[in-house]
């Protein structure tokens, strides 16, 4: 009788320990954040220091502005530093923004601002359309945590640059400048991540032209950027008079036809934003339908964690995006509070994901150049920033893990 009762409550002890190790698996990654971005600060002062005199020519050259936040390692082993005009000089002060606001902690309020305020100059750029990952990611935290009128005056100067580069007769905010040998007016996918500047901007100034925009943008991709299946092209080319479609495309993806792991992170993403914002049902339906797609691919892994590609042709041999997994794990947190049929379905997978990640692809404390999370694949048909971190995917990763705590906290998001 002894040993069955000792034996239950060694059972029972277990069971109470895994419950609380999963109970602070928000904590335990924060804490383990903490060290690294502290750890990542002492790296990017040292990279900015030992930056060579033609690195510094070239970039004053092209006008870039200083060297200002991580995006990745070098295969060389160094840290790759990146101007303001990089579409990801604003996830790092955003990381940074994430730590002050779990924390409360002012230490991390000081250095989101030391890594935010270089980034102002972007607020004239019209010459990309990353002004949400820019300047969204970096000033609309800030504003968002601080009400800092400056930087709410810098948000509204950014939306309405990028207002400049909407596209009337197509209805679409054109992506990219370069390659003109390539299209005439591309629009990738990742382009659905600017419009909550512009769902900002709506809110703030009643300005329906913001709306509008980002609106007629999000019903056009739907139109034109989904396949049968919810799967999502990476690249679509518009005549910019008739508004038609010149060509279907990929750039960093395996192929035209083939659906690329990010690009179906930031589809999921940017419809549940969308519902957010507008509660139209079609966004909400677009959401459902793609989350639908990741999760019965045959060739999604069983940790959740995406090959670069949904389609190379090498899996399992293929490197894993982890940016991918966050940012769709992010997505579902949002998704399960508007889809309650589903909702605790998509718990379970952005819970699943979390937890593999917590586990099985951090970077270890003090080491990988302060980056918190190891093997995601920047474009690997240019070989460029394969199986390696990405400033991206640590930013995505704290925005989940504040959304996980949230809910549990809340029950709500917004």
């Amino acid at each position: 009788m002894r040993k069955i009762l000792f034996c239950v409550t060694v059972l029972l002890i277990a069971l109470a320990s895994c419950k609380t190790e999963k109970k602070d698996i928000v904590k335990n990654d924060f804490d383990f954040a903490s060290k690294q971005l502290t750890f990542a600060m002492t790296e990017v002062s040292k990279a900015i220091e030992e930056e060579s005199a033609e690195s510094r020519e070239k970039r004053e050259k092209k006008n870039s502005g200083p060297l200002v936040n991580p995006r990745t390692i070098n295969p060389d082993g160094k840290l790759s530093l990146v101007a303001s005009r990089d579409w990801t000089s604003g996830f790092f002060s955003g990381e940074l923004w994430y730590m002050y606001e779990y924390t409360k902690d002012k230490k991390w309020e000081t250095a989101a601002r030391k890594y935010t305020d270089p980034l102002e100059r972007e607020k004239t750029n019209g010459g990309t359309h990353d002004m949400g990952f820019k300047v969204y990611c970096s000033f609309g935290n800030g504003y968002r945590l601080t009400k800092d009128e400056n930087y709410k005056n810098i948000l509204l100067k950014s939306v309405y640059t990028l207002t400049t580069r909407y596209q009337p007769n197509a209805k679409i905010i054109r992506s990219w400048d370069h390659s003109g040998d390539k299209w005439k007016c591309p629009v990738i996918i990742d382009n659905m991540m600017n419009l909550e500047l512009l769902f900002w901007a709506f809110s703030e100034s009643k300005d329906s032209l913001f709306y509008d925009i980002a609106v007629n943008h999000a019903r056009t991709t739907i139109k034109n950027h989904f396949r049968e299946d919810y799967s999502s092209y990476h690249v679509i080319d518009y005549d910019t008079i008739s508004g038609a479609v010149i060509n279907k495309h990929t750039h960093q993806g395996y192929s035209h036809s083939s659906a690329w792991a990010r690009g179906q992170a930031w589809a999921v993403y940017g419809y549940t934003m969308c519902y957010r914002e507008t509660k139209l049902p079609e966004f909400l339906e677009q959401a459902k339908n793609i989350a639908n797609y990741i999760f019965t691919h045959p060739n999604l892994p069983e940790d959740l964690i995406p090959y670069w590609d949904f389609n190379a042709p090498e899996i399992p041999n293929e490197p894993r995006d982890v940016s991918a997994a966050t940012v769709t794990a992010s997505a579902l947190y949002e998704l399960s509070t508007y889809d309650k049929d589903n909702s605790q379905k998509y718990l379970n997978w952005a819970n699943t994901i979390m937890d593999n990640l917590s586990k099985n692809y951090l970077a270890k404390v003090g080491e990988d150049r302060g980056f918190l999370l190891l093997h995601s694949t920047g474009s690997k048909p240019s070989n460029l920033e394969v199986d390696v971190p990405l400033v991206y995917a640590d930013y995505y990763f704290l925005e989940a893990l504040l959304r996980k705590q949230q809910l549990v906290q809340t029950g709500k998001l917004f």
